[in-house]
């Protein structure tokens, strides 16, 4: 690398090289070696020291020669300057100089070409270099520890000033940087131990972060993996999947971590927990370091149908604090069976405040005008004419599967439960139905392991619940009996905990005949069901609907109410929520009506002092609903049975 600087005589700026004909004289960096020298080329050299026969000279700290007494024309002492011409580099090692004297010339600067080993490639005990990106920079009480990506790879590199003071303090969180040191082995992974630390600037720094782009891209790139049920109707929403894969090894590979929000019900579960292992096992992959997955992925749940405030406060929260105490970049949000609504701009828009990049991955009716603008990728196959049959759970699996191909035969019945917990009507149950029953599970089985998965969620509230949930999913479970075990309980526990709900619930259900022949239930949950107990409102309201429709044969609407919210439910019955959500909040002045869902299933909130009128207003709206038999549960029991 070379870089030009104002020629000594006359101290002017150097014209553009192209057109400046002046001879060069080079100024080598002090680490510059024989090899960044070339025979007949003119240098800037220090007198180290004066013999009879001549004068030795330095022009770097590790290239030194003699210039003879006949190639002199004045005398020399130790700490002189002067420009030298390199006339020999003899079999021996020895450096011939000749002392010059252009009367005008141009200074270029060179920097030491070192051999730039990829972090791939290192071993311990050798010394090397490494050029790439810092990602992460952590204080300890003994060295500074750089975390740095090249396009091989990751590595830690320890830098020592003192004890607990910052080493290299100019350098940042994405800078392109080369190192030089000794590789050597620490807490069972490899380690840098840091000798020199340059900042990279200008076309040295480009040339760094192209090379990386262009390596992590195409290591980035999704396994092409066979869909487990081949349907055309989930076909269009494959390529979005897979620019969501590319972005997540993408983001794995620069050692940014990744934040996940999830719907908390069986769905939501079905679409996590396989991300997480599959990304997991990309991070134990790229990184060297044991813990990495545990630091670089987090799974949290949300009971609300959006991002609320209170949780991207916590994770904005968290995620400044990783970057304080850690040096961590900040992560990326990935939002599963949530995310897709006008009610989660505002929680985008304050991670917009810290570049936090985000993706979501759902099957809820979108508002992609208000939420595209401050997405990177966004999934949902209502952007394609098709809706909620296609489950977050069913798209995941593909997800996670094109991260990490080798976890498939594990996945191979998280469909039909994601599917099922849903009450997906989709023409493809039967199939994935068929696909789990190939690896043991009956329908069933499969309605338990759901059951239990909303029941495990309503008890871990707030946590991830990782070792509980991956074994009633039966996905990353060591022990195929304890799971088995495990959703027998949960499931039992469940069923009798809604027997006591519906029990509780049931006699005060208020019935009326609507005029499109519908029947139309409603309840106040808040008089008539236990509180703070399993089921919640929504599943209660979701089973007392059940109930009915099995004994009807009918189409059904169930709404569920209390002081400010209302959950929605209807079979047979094509509500459209999202659209009576956004008509309310019209026509009911002052009653503050937010929420959305499917077009069956949904729930809303307003302002407490106003729930008659809402609820009057939207009795009246569901009168007007079409019948539709194309979206009846039962039809669609008898089609999975089939």
């Amino acid at each position: 690398m070379t870089l030009e600087n104002a020629g000594d005589s006359g101290g002017e700026s150097a014209p553009d090289s192209d057109a400046d004909s002046r001879p060069v004289v080079f100024d080598l960096a002090p680490n510059c070696t024989l090899d960044d020298a070339d025979v007949n080329e003119n240098y800037h050299a220090v007198v180290n020291g004066v013999v009879e026969y001549g004068i030795f000279v330095d022009i770097s700290d590790e290239v030194s020669g003699l210039v003879h007494e006949s190639n002199l024309d004045r005398t020399y002492e130790v700490g002189d300057r002067l420009i030298v011409s390199l006339d020999e580099v003899k079999e021996n090692g020895d450096v011939a100089f000749s002392a010059v004297d252009p009367s005008d010339y141009r200074t270029v600067v060179v920097e030491h070409e070192h051999d730039i080993t990829p972090i791939a490639d290192l071993s311990s005990g050798d010394a090397v270099h490494v050029e790439g990106v810092v990602a992460q920079i952590k204080q300890t009480g003994g060295p500074t520890i750089f975390r740095i990506v090249d396009q091989s790879g990751i590595v830690s590199a320890a830098a020592f000033e003192e004890a607990g003071v910052r080493a290299y303090p100019d350098v940042e969180l994405g800078d392109a940087v080369r190192l030089g040191g000794s590789v050597e082995n620490h807490e069972e992974s490899l380690q840098l131990e840091v000798e020199s630390l340059t900042k990279l600037d200008g076309d040295a720094a480009a040339d760094v972060r192209d090379r990386i782009d262009d390596a992590l891209e195409a290591r980035a790139e999704p396994a092409d993996v066979d869909p487990l049920v081949e349907w055309d109707a989930f076909e269009k929403l494959r390529d979005d999947l897979r620019e969501v894969a590319r972005l997540l090894r993408r983001t794995v590979l620069e050692g940014r971590p990744i934040r996940v929000r999830h719907h908390a019900d069986g769905d939501g579960m079905c679409a996590s927990v396989p991300v997480q292992l599959a990304v997991e096992n990309f991070i134990a992959e790229v990184h060297d370091d044991p813990d990495a997955p545990r630091h670089l992925f987090k799974r949290l749940p949300s009971k609300a149908p959006f991002y609320e405030m209170e949780d991207v406060t916590r994770d904005l929260n968290f995620a400044l604090e990783g970057r304080a105490r850690h040096g961590q970049k900040l992560p990326l949000l990935l939002m599963l069976d949530n995310g897709s609504t006008e009610e989660d701009v505002p929680a985008y828009e304050n991670l917009a405040h810290y570049d936090v990049p985000i993706a979501v991955v759902d099957h809820h009716h979108p508002d992609p005008e208000a939420v595209n603008p401050l997405l990177d990728a966004h999934v949902n196959p209502y952007l394609y004419d098709e809706d909620y049959r296609i489950t977050t759970g069913m798209m995941c699996v593909e997800l996670a599967r094109m991260i990490d191909p080798s976890i498939s035969d594990s996945l191979r019945h998280v469909p039909a439960v994601a599917g099922l917990s849903d009450r997906s009507k989709a023409e493809a149950m039967s199939d994935y139905v068929a696909l789990a029953e190939e690896e043991g599970y009956d329908r069933e089985q499969l309605l338990d392991v759901g059951e239990a998965l909303d029941y495990a969620a309503h008890w871990l509230r707030y946590s991830d619940g990782q070792t509980i949930v991956n074994d009633v999913l039966n996905v990353g479970c060591d022990d195929e009996e304890r799971h088995e075990e495990l959703v027998e309980f949960l499931a039992t526990r469940a069923e009798r905990d809604v027997e006591r709900q519906l029990e509780a619930a049931e006699s005060h259900l208020e019935h009326e005949r609507l005029n499109s022949g519908a029947h139309l239930y409603k309840i106040d949950l808040d008089e008539w069901a236990h509180r703070f107990t399993y089921p919640a409102p929504g599943k209660t309201t979701g089973k007392l609907h059940d109930r009915k429709v099995t004994e009807l044969e009918e189409p059904v609407i169930t709404i569920g109410y209390g002081p400010d919210f209302a959950v929605l439910r209807s079979d047979g019955v094509r509500l459209d929520i999202p659209r009576m959500v956004a008509e309310l909040n019209e026509e009911v002045v002052g009653g503050g009506v937010s929420g959305g869902g499917h077009l069956v299933v949904g729930s809303i909130k307003f302002v407490k002092g106003m729930r008659e009128e809402v609820i009057d207003s939207l009795v009246r709206k569901m009168a007007d609903a079409d019948i539709d038999e194309e979206i009846s549960s039962q039809a669609s029991v008898e089609t999975d049975l089939q």
